[in-house]
């Protein structure tokens, strides 16, 4: 296959979909205000890789269970996750160990369950 040079060839210099706010949810649109600023004034990457997930489709922001972010959390004590999309609770965990997790949003479950093990459970603009 290749490239169809009468019909203009590939896709350079289209806008990104970094310039505007498609989102209509407020918190969503706060959160994209603040990470904006802490990446321009701070040139960290990690608030600039937040940002960039903050823009993306709800389809790029899918949940994550408790048994998976426990499996990534292993040997990372101290360390606090950060996800950018919702924490969900995993019915089939018997035990949930204690870690400290940074979400978009939690299920009621999810935010029981990560407390009552001794965890924390914070949201992006408590993290900034």
């Amino acid at each position: 296959m290749g490239i169809d040079l009468k019909a203009g060839g590939r896709r350079v210099g289209h806008k990104s979909s970094m310039k505007k706010v498609k989102t209509q949810n407020p918190y969503n649109k706060l959160l994209i205000k603040l990470y904006k600023f802490l990446a321009r004034r701070t040139d960290s990457k990690f608030c600039a890789t937040v940002l960039k997930r903050l823009h993306m489709s709800k389809l790029n922001k899918p949940p994550i269970g408790l048994h998976r972010l426990s499996k990534y959390m292993s040997k990372k004590e101290g360390k606090t996750a950060v996800i950018v999309g919702k924490v969900t609770d995993d019915v089939r965990m018997l035990e949930c160990p204690k870690m400290s997790v940074c979400a978009l949003g939690f299920t009621e479950g999810a935010r029981k369950r990560i407390e009552a093990s001794g965890g924390e459970c914070i949201t992006l603009d408590q993290l900034a």
